[in-house]
Parts: C-alpha cells; sequence; structure tokens
C-alpha cells in the first residue's frame, strides 16, 4: 500500500505544477517497458492477466511466478509492453485497482528474464527504488548493535529471511524495504538517546550554582566573616 499511496502522490504533485512527460518521475525509466504486478487475485491465469493490461498497451513478455512444487500462482507477475510508454499508463492506472477483492500493485522495475541471463551470463536484476539505503552502514557504526534488544523491524527481518524463498525475484526487495525501515527506526532511537545528555549536563550546572549560592548565604550569616571584611578595608 505504501507504494501504491507515493505513485498517487507523485501523481498529484505533477498534476498540480503542471509537469510535462519529460519531466516526470516516469521519465526515470524510459529505459525498460517492464512492470512489476503484485497482489494479484491468486485465481488468476495468464490470459485474465494479459486481458486486463492489454487495455493500455500490446503485452509481449509475461512471467506469473508460481510454486516450483503445486504450479499455483504466487500472486505476482512481471509483464513487458511492446511500446515503453504503455507502461505509464498502466501504472497509473492500474496500481490501486481492486481486482476479486485485492488491490493491486503495479510499479515500474527492470527486470531480467531467464533467456536475457543467459545470453548475457549474469544473475537476473530487480530494481525497485527505496529511500533510505543505510542499514549495514548503520548497523557498522553501532558498537552497543549485540548489546541491546532486537528492535521490532529487525525481528521483521529476521522473519522474512526465514519465510522467503530465496528464488522468490521480490526477495532482494522485500528485504532492502526492510533494511530501510530498520535504518529510520535506529536513527531515531538515537536521536532520543542524543537528547537526554544535554539535561544531565544542565542539571549538573544548576547543582553548581546552588551549592554557590549557599557557600555565599554562609558568608551572610556568619557575623565574623562580615566583621573580618570590614577590617581589611579599614586597614
Amino acid at each position: 500500500m505504501n507504494s501504491i499511496r507515493r505513485i498517487r502522490e507523485l501523481n498529484q504533485r505533477e498534476l498540480e505544477n503542471g509537469v510535462s512527460s519529460e519531466g516526470s518521475w516516469h521519465a526515470d525509466y524510459r529505459d525498460t517497458a517492464y512492470i512489476y504486478i503484485g497482489g494479484l487475485p491468486l485465481e488468476l491465469s495468464e490470459g485474465d492477466i494479459i486481458t486486463i493490461f492489454s487495455q493500455y498497451g500490446e503485452p509481449t513478455y509475461l512471467n506469473l511466478v508460481r510454486d516450483k512444487e503445486t504450479g499455483k500462482s504466487r500472486g505476482f507477475a512481471f509483464l513487458k509492453y511492446e511500446d515503453q510508454r504503455s507502461t505509464d499508463l498502466a501504472v497509473d492506472n492500474l496500481g490501486g485497482a481492486v481486482i476479486l477483492g485485492r488491490t493491486l500493485n503495479v510499479d515500474h522495475t527492470r527486470y531480467q528474464r531467464k533467456d536475457e541471463k543467459r545470453e548475457e551470463d549474469h544473475e537476473p536484476s530487480l530494481e525497485l527504488d527505496t529511500t533510505y539505503r543505510s542499514y549495514d552502514k548503520i548497523i557498522d557504526q553501532d558498537k552497543s548493535h549485540d548489546e541491546r534488544p532486537m528492535i521490532k523491524e529487525e525481528q521483521e527481518l529476521v522473519n522474512l529471511l526465514r519465510d522467503l524463498d530465496d528464488e522468490d525475484p521480490m526477495k532482494s526487495y522485500f528485504v532492502q524495504e526492510k533494511k530501510d525501515q530498520i535504518a529510520v527506526a535506529l536513527a531515531k532511537l538515537k536521536s532520543k538517546k542524543c537528547h537526554k545528555n544535554p539535561r544531565k549536563h544542565r542539571i549538573h550546572h544548576h547543582g553548581s550554582r546552588n551549592r554557590s549560592l549557599s557557600r555565599s548565604d554562609r558568608n551572610k550569616r556568619d557575623p565574623r566573616l562580615n566583621d573580618s571584611g570590614r577590617q581589611r578595608r579599614q586597614d
């Protein structure tokens, strides 16, 4: 849902500001004609998906990811259009659409097919943008990481790594997304700790001033000290 909300906010902002197609956020994906489709009802077939997405262009490739053992749909797919501009229309119009009670998540992606992998002899890549990339760096700098209890987001990452299939093409994206959330949570936690230290200094300062005032009060109350002071001035 965060991805759907983000896309809607981007589109609304561009509409309000009169942004041209060349300056649109979609322009960052002019090099790919692939889209990622998530939230698919499990009963939809490849033909159903083609029918839905052919409203905005001519699909030339579809990979509905299925469980290797059962052959059942896993609820997400990758689709390529003949015309790259069709991806903009599909993302804007079908992202957030409700099909058989499920909300579709449609976004640009730089997906690589297995046949393309064999031709170029390297692993398929899947790039979906995220805001923060600093989790590993924060962990390296956090010397108390082994001492402090695990935060909620870190436990969720452990569960994610345990439950997701290594061959799931979206695993790296979901893991990175969770790491980004951890980075934000740790940064907030560190900020709260930093705000507590100045209070200690202020309390110490007030304590010193109070002790100084107390000595001054004792001087005023002791007449011998006052007489001694007057005698020195007369001399």
